[in-house]
């Protein structure tokens, strides 16, 4: 089955011999399933912590759009990458990681690294060899974003994980900005794929959750185990919210990615713009790069806008569709100033260091009409 038909179909197959036939998975709010003996699970069932069967569908619906083995579903983004980090690495192992990380995602990384003495090492991983030049006897993970957030940085996925399986070393790729529709890390080499459904798989702002997607059946048993124990796990309504909201995932990314693009030309041409940080601009310097490992360049922007946070902060905050909001990947549009908001929690020298600055702002670009869109970007300029 191709991209639409799986995010349609995988895991809510009408049971129309056994079952009652629903053309859409049911929630199944239950947390704990009856028996008739000690020793036999009706359908597998137990609690639902454990496994649930909405969960089980989402789960497998996750699996396949990243054309993985398995799929596990979490409560939320950080709460996939936590699991992902007991589950995986010791005390005294070493992680290389992206320099330009979601700023919740460091924030983990610096906990985990103080609570339970793992060592990270960042580095600007554009370049392969400054990754490779990171590698220590203990280095387990290779943690990645491509496109970064916020800077919309790419990393070559293919060459990193060769450089990585050559010693043993695991590499996790977050493809929350390019969703599967646009980009397989798996396919590219990468172990395991973490998502933020919160974002695009879910794209209606509704629902908070994470997931894994992995094919390595070892792996995939440590992380289930964890999923469970820490009980970190997807609520059925959620799970129920996910399936639906993937349904629509491959039409709602070809839009994104239209008006995306529109509006990053739009302000590339804009005197008021000092750069525009898109993979799908032929000024992006790794734009090569998301030619060769993406299918598409996604709905998120960041821009420079002249010249102080006063007037970032303006502009933000004279726009009319365009909510003032964190998160991203919902149908409707949103901005936000990392410096202020989402990466306020990385230390501001960290943040210059790799090239946040305080003008810098990040769009989601939603799926309203593009020139409505340019309008109230317009509007916002005139005000500044």
């Amino acid at each position: 089955m191709r991209f639409e038909t799986k995010a349609i179909r995988i895991g809510e197959e009408p049971d129309i011999e056994n079952g009652s036939g629903d053309v859409v998975s049911p929630i199944h709010l239950s947390t704990t399933f009856a028996r008739k003996r000690v020793d036999m699970l009706p359908g597998g069932y137990e609690y639902s912590r454990t496994a649930n069967p909405t969960r089980d569908a989402l789960e497998r619906k996750l699996a396949a759009l990243e054309d993985a083995r398995f799929g596990l579903a979490f409560s939320s983004g950080m709460a996939t990458e936590t699991t992902a980090l007991l589950a995986l690495l010791r005390s005294g192992d070493h992680v290389i990681a992206f320099d330009d990380l979601y700023g919740g995602t460091k924030r983990l990384f610096r906990t985990f690294g103080r609570n339970f003495g793992v060592d990270f090492t960042y580095v600007d991983a554009r370049d392969p060899d400054e990754v490779a030049s990171a590698v220590k006897d203990n280095t387990r993970m290779i943690w990645l974003e491509t496109p970064t957030n916020p800077l919309m940085k790419m990393c070559d996925i293919e060459e990193i994980s060769e450089i990585a399986h050559d010693k043993g070393i695991i590499v996790a790729v977050d493809n929350t900005f390019a969703t599967p529709y646009f980009q397989n890390p798996l396919k590219l080499g990468a172990d395991i794929v973490v998502h933020s459904t919160t974002k695009y798989i879910n794209g209606h702002s509704d629902s908070v959750g994470g997931a894994i997607m992995l094919s390595d059946e070892e792996m995939h048993e440590r992380l289930r185990f964890h999923q469970n124990s820490s009980g970190a796990i997807l609520s059925p309504f959620d799970s129920y919210m996910t399936l639906r909201g993937i349904k629509t995932l491959a039409v709602r990314m070809r839009e994104h990615e239209r008006n995306a693009m529109r509006i990053a030309e739009y302000l590339e041409s804009h005197p008021k713009v000092r750069r525009v940080y898109y993979p799908g601009l032929e000024s992006h310097p790794q734009h090569g790069l998301a030619k060769k490992q993406m299918s598409g360049y996604g709905g998120m922007i960041s821009f420079e806008i002249y010249d102080t946070v006063k007037d970032a902060t303006k502009f933000a905050e004279s726009l009319r569709l365009f909510s003032l909001a964190e998160s991203l990947g919902g149908v409707e549009s949103l901005i936000e100033i990392p410096a202020l908001m989402t990466h306020s929690s990385v230390p501001e020298e960290e943040r210059r260091h790799i090239g946040i600055s305080d003008t810098l702002i990040r769009m989601s670009v939603g799926i309203e009409n593009v020139e409505d869109l340019i309008e109230d970007i317009e509007g916002a300029m005139e005000a500044l």
